[in-house]
C-alpha cells in the first residue's frame, strides 16, 4: 500500500520533457515489528527493581529484644543454641560481588562441607549477579545442609554485591536457623593510587 502511495506521488510531481531537473529519493522507514515488541517489553518492565523478598530485611531476628544482647561478649563462644556450643557451630561464608555469589559452609576449624554459587545453579553470564540468583542458591545450599542433619549455621558476609541480603533471607527460607551474622567486608584505610586522567 505504501509503495502504491509512493508511485502516485511521484506521478502528480512528474515534470515535462526538456526541462533538467535534479530529483532526489524519497526514504522512508516503517518500524519493524521487533521494534515493537522491544517498546513493550520495556513498558512493561518497572523503572525501579523491586527486588527479591528479604532485600530490603533490615530486622533480621524479631527475638531480640534488648540491644545489649545484639553483640558478643566474652561469654559468647560458651552460649548454647540447641544444645551446642556456640563456637562449635559450623560457618556459612557468603562471599557478593556484583557479577556472583559464592556460599559455602565450614565446619569451624575451616573444613569445607559444601560449596554453591549461582553459576552452579545454572544462572549464566548476568544474571549470576542478580539478587533472585543469590536467593536460589541459598535455598539450594540449605537443602544441602539440611541433608546433612545441620540445622543451625552462623553467618559471614564478604562484598557489596546485590545478593548479600538476599542470600542471607535464601537460607532462612530453606530452613536453616540464623543466630548470627557478620560483616566481613574489607576496608581498606590506604587504597591504590587511581588511574591517570583520560586524555581525550
Amino acid at each position: 500500500m505504501f509503495v502504491r502511495v509512493l508511485r502516485d506521488f511521484c506521478r502528480r510531481t512528474a515534470v515535462p520533457d526538456g526541462q533538467n531537473v535534479v530529483s532526489r529519493c524519497l526514504h522512508v522507514t516503517v518500524p519493524l515489528e521487533k521494534n515493537r515488541d522491544r517498546r513493550s517489553f520495556l513498558a512493561s518492565v518497572p523503572r525501579i527493581d523491586e527486588g527479591t523478598e528479604g532485600e530490603k530485611f533490615v530486622y533480621i531476628d524479631s527475638a531480640i529484644t534488648k540491644k545489649e544482647d545484639m553483640f558478643p561478649d566474652v561469654n559468647t563462644p560458651n552460649m548454647l543454641f540447641g544444645g551446642v556450643k556456640f563456637s562449635d557451630i559450623p560457618i556459612c561464608h557468603i562471599k557478593s560481588s556484583k557479577n556472583n555469589t559464592i556460599l559455602h559452609l565450614t565446619k569451624p576449624n575451616g573444613e569445607r562441607l559444601v560449596i554453591r554459587s549461582c553459576g552452579m545453579e545454572g544462572f549464566k553470564n548476568t544474571r549470576k549477579g542478580t539478587n533472585i540468583a543469590a536467593q536460589a542458591t541459598a535455598i539450594g545450599l540449605a537443602t544441602r545442609v539440611l541433608d546433612l542433619g545441620i540445622h543451625t549455621v552462623r553467618v559471614t558476609i564478604k562484598g557489596l554485591g546485590p545478593g548479600r541480603m538476599s542470600s542471607i533471607k535464601g537460607l532462612t527460607m530453606g530452613g536453616l536457623k540464623i543466630i548470627s551474622v557478620t560483616d566481613d567486608t574489607p576496608v581498606s584505610w590506604n587504597p591504590l593510587r587511581s588511574r591517570k586522567q583520560r586524555r581525550l
